[in-house]
Formats: structure tokens, C-alpha cells, sequence
């Protein structure tokens, strides 16, 4: 039994798998699944979980170098905008179509139950030296 940390076993196991430029989609329950992306899916019902607590789990876990986010999320969801911003800094800022065609090239999406506009974010992975 784990201590503490993600408990989910699929998400801990692709986790604990990625690597330096890896790149996790942090999804809300409405982003498209890009085919032959792996997805762990923890969305119960909208609003479970939130994308404030995947993203407060994921930034516990794994050393995240950028973000990237869609830049309507500033304007339309200014909550996950700010979650983004807390954790990690300024992100990189591409349109949300854009956001759509870098999740393709992703290792892993969560998906969440959120059901907010915007609230997806591609996290680049880095290394903790």
C-alpha cells in the first residue's frame, strides 16, 4: 500500500513510466480523445473530479518544466487559468484548436469530470535535476 500519493493504479503506473518531453493532457470531460493517445479516465459525474484537484495531484507527482494551455482559458475560465498559473507559472499560449492538435502528439490524457470551458492543459515533463 502506497504512503500517499496518486492511489489510482493505472495513473500512478503511467506516471511513474514518463519521461524528459513527455508530454500529459490534463483533459476536461469534453476534450476530443486524440486515437492512440492512452487515456486514464477518472471522471465520475460533471464536476468529479475537478481539474484543480487532477492538477494539484499530477504537480505533486511529476516535475512539470511548461504548460501549455488554450489562450480562451484566460478569459472564459479564469479559476483554471489561475490553478494553472499557481502551480507552474506564465504558461505557453496556443489557440484551442492548437491545444486539440498537440494532445495527439501526448503520452497520456487524463481525463477529469470537469465540465467548465477550457479547462485542458498539455504539461511538458521534466527532470528533477
Amino acid at each position: 500500500m502506497k504512503r500517499r500519493g496518486i492511489l489510482h493504479d493505472a495513473l500512478s503506473g503511467s506516471l511513474a513510466r514518463l519521461g524528459h518531453t513527455d508530454m500529459v493532457v490534463v483533459a476536461d470531460c469534453g476534450l476530443p480523445r486524440p486515437p492512440g493517445v492512452p487515456v486514464v479516465d477518472l471522471a465520475l459525474v460533471f464536476g468529479v473530479p475537478t481539474f484543480a484537484q487532477v492538477v494539484d495531484a499530477l504537480a505533486e507527482e511529476i516535475v512539470v518544466e511548461r504548460v501549455t494551455i488554450a489562450r480562451e482559458m484566460a478569459s472564459a475560465n479564469p479559476e483554471a487559468h489561475a490553478v494553472i498559473v499557481d502551480h507552474f507559472g506564465v504558461p505557453e499560449l496556443v489557440s484551442h484548436e492548437g491545444l486539440k492538435e498537440l494532445s495527439a502528439r501526448a503520452v497520456l490524457l487524463v481525463r477529469t469530470g470537469e465540465a467548465t470551458p477550457y479547462a485542458n492543459a498539455v504539461l511538458h515533463c521534466g527532470v528533477p535535476f
